[in-house]
């Protein structure tokens, strides 16, 4: 008989598998139906993908039960069978599994971060009746992943509590900010789950690796019970239909030995993870002895102190000039620097409008702002642009996703651009709502990429998206947006002549971080007509390199960044990400005039360092060098 899940928890590590939706998708199967109904219908495809985390080096199997509730099963007509199916799913996972392997029922949130309307006391009918199911058939504890509250984690971990004393598993998906959506603080949200009963904690889905991991570093006082993570492959990207997730095996396995620092003691993998995935954790853990659960104390992330820099400009500037050039005019006379300042996720403005100035001073000829970049909620960036212009005398040039307006929607957005005198976008699709900080949130795409830039360019010519004539017609110039990290870069340059067929007058790239791709950049794109902008992001941290590389969508290092940035935090960390930047300006300022500079993590003196440095470069010093 095995031990007691707790015991060995307490002691040693255990691997649990990877995902099972995002895989079975992988294999074919189509989202729009419910994978848990499988457990009876094609009991063989679950049972060979259980066999595959198995071989991988898994120890611990979930039941393919993640949605098998009535209010989940009700959408496919099978709330009659929820006993059925997670009966099926037990077995199946058992049979597999053997005597030697533990099984645990999986629950998932019902809510799933949306604000549905379903009370407490359904909630708890829905999660007893499908828990009396899971322990009818002999599994060796319960785990409740991804909620996104504590209220809603509490009743199912009630639920359990009603039938049995089985081991429970308690995880949350949460962003960095370390937050429940009800407002909790996650060391408050695991004290009260433990009084409450709960015997292993911790994370899964909504992030990768490098977000769970700076969530961790934030729980107070002694770890004095197990913890269990299973990351997202990353961000998951939208391309051609299809989710995409570029987080990779090897990437996992550097990522769990720092997991197990951290007091885990159960990991394995959620959305976009594979077999490849658990067998790279298995290998990296593999001898791997824990540390005791006592000795470790939970970690603070650091706290990086900036020194503010102000640019003291007087009051409210008279904002700029309609006769001024147009970023696309201005380009094709001189190297032009774009800087990218993203809009605070919060009501206060200080700092962002302090680095506007600064940018101002450093010479920027446009301020670039983001639309929800990620999912995550921002101020709008309408409002802000309206500011920096205002105060700043600097242009802005607004993002525009697909993601979160409808056509309605974006025609008043865009009609609302044109009366603030708001005259260059970026186009851009958007990442899906479902990764961000409201997952419960609807991603709209009522128009593609190529569609929106149609659009508006249709308001160009005093045309409505329906259609009927406008009484005067807007200005805008549109950009694109170009990922050049790929396998196939022609490939890639073949899309974007569709969006430039489309309408778009300039383009804007994916930051890049490799001299030779920003040449063959150049050389597939020579045939273009519009100028392009190499986009360049200076690195803050070695971690925000893995994160970058690892986990997010459109990014890709070398690995000679990679090893340059390794193990360099604070303004070490910052000054070698300026130096490589300004490498990466030298050869992109021989092939392009256009320089987009993206700032990271609101350090704006990077970017202005760098800003100063293409004037320095170019000749045209209007201002003095930033420095670090």
């Amino acid at each position: 008989m095995k031990p007691d899940l707790r015991t060995v928890l307490n002691r040693e590590i255990i691997i649990g598998d990877g995902a099972m939706g995002t895989f079975l998708y992988q294999l074919g199967f189509p989202v729009n139906t419910s994978y848990e109904e499988l457990n009876i219908t094609s009991p063989d495809v679950i049972s060979d993908v259980h066999g595959q985390y198995l071989n991988a080096g898994a120890r611990l199997l979930e039941t393919n039960t993640f949605s098998a509730n009535d209010y989940k099963l009700a959408r496919f007509g099978l709330e009659s069978k929820v006993e059925e199916i997670n009966r099926a799913g037990v077995r199946i996972a058992k049979a597999a599994a053997g005597p030697e392997h533990y099984v645990v029922g999986a629950v998932g949130s019902i809510c799933g971060g949306k604000r549905l309307n379903i009370s407490k006391l359904e909630l708890s009918r829905n999660y007893e009746q499908q828990i009396d199911a899971l322990l009818s058939e002999g599994v060796d504890g319960i785990l409740c992943e991804t909620f996104y509250s504590l209220d809603e984690m509490r009743i199912a971990l009630h639920s359990v509590r009603k039938y049995s004393d089985i081991p429970v598993i308690c995880q949350f998906a949460v962003d960095q900010v370390g937050r429940t959506q009800d407002g909790f603080l996650m060391a408050e949200a695991f004290s009260t789950l433990r009084n409450e009963g709960a015997d292993i904690l911790g994370f899964n889905c909504h992030s990768g690796p490098q977000g769970i991991m700076s969530v961790m570093e934030q729980l107070d006082g002694p770890l004095s019970m197990p913890l269990s993570v299973y990351p997202n492959a990353g961000l998951a990207d939208y391309v051609d239909g299809h989710y995409v997730y570029g987080a990779s095996p090897e990437y996992f396995g550097e990522c769990a030995t720092s997991f197990v620092d951290l007091g885990t003691r159960l990991i394995g993998g959620c959305c976009g993870t594979t077999p490849d995935h658990i067998a790279a954790i298995s290998k990296a853990l593999n001898n791997v002895q824990p540390p005791p659960l006592a000795s470790i104390e939970a970690l603070s992330t650091e706290s990086i102190h900036v020194v503010e820099q102000t640019a003291n400009e007087g009051g409210r500037g008279n904002g700029r000039h309609a006769s001024d050039p147009n970023i696309v005019d201005l380009v094709k006379e001189r190297h032009t620097v774009i800087v990218e300042l993203d809009p605070p996720r919060d009501l206060d403005i200080t700092r962002f409008m302090q680095g506007a100035h600064v940018l101002k001073k450093a010479g920027a000829d446009a301020l670039t702002l983001a639309d929800n970049s990620l999912a995550v909620t921002r101020m709008s960036n309408m409002a802000l642009g309206h500011l920096v212009s205002i105060e700043t005398g600097l242009r802005p040039l607004i993002h525009i996703a697909c993601r979160d307006r409808n056509l309605i929607g974006t025609q008043s957005h865009m009609m609302g651009f044109d009366a603030l005198g708001i005259d260059h976008v970026l186009a851009v699709t958007g990442d899906p709502a479902r990764f961000g900080d409201l997952p419960g949130a609807s991603s709209v795409y009522d128009m593609t990429s190529f569609e929106i830039i149609r659009m508006i360019k249709q308001l160009n010519d005093g045309v409505a998206f329906s259609g009927k004539p406008l009484k005067q017609k807007a200005n805008f110039v549109v950009g694109a947006a170009f990922n050049p990290n790929v396998k196939h870069l022609g490939k890639a340059v073949q899309r974007l002549e569709k969006k430039i067929a489309s309408g778009a007058d300039y383009i804007m790239t994916q930051p890049v971080y490799d001299p030779e791709l920003i040449t063959a950049i150049a050389q597939e794109t020579r045939h273009l007509e519009v100028p392009i902008f190499i986009g360049i992001m200076p690195l803050a941290s070695g971690r925000n390199a893995e994160y970058l590389h690892n986990e997010v969508p459109g990014i890709q290092l070398s690995d000679e960044v990679r090893a340059r940035m390794s193990g360099l935090e604070g303004s070490e960390g910052r000054a070698m990400g300026v130096s490589i930047a300004k490498e990466l300006l030298d050869t992109a300022m021989e092939h392009f005039n256009g320089i987009y500079l993206m700032t990271p993590f609101m350090f704006y003196e990077m970017t202005a360092e760098l800003t100063s440095y293409v004037w320095q470069k170019s000749g045209r010093a209007l201002a003095p060098l930033f420095r670090l």
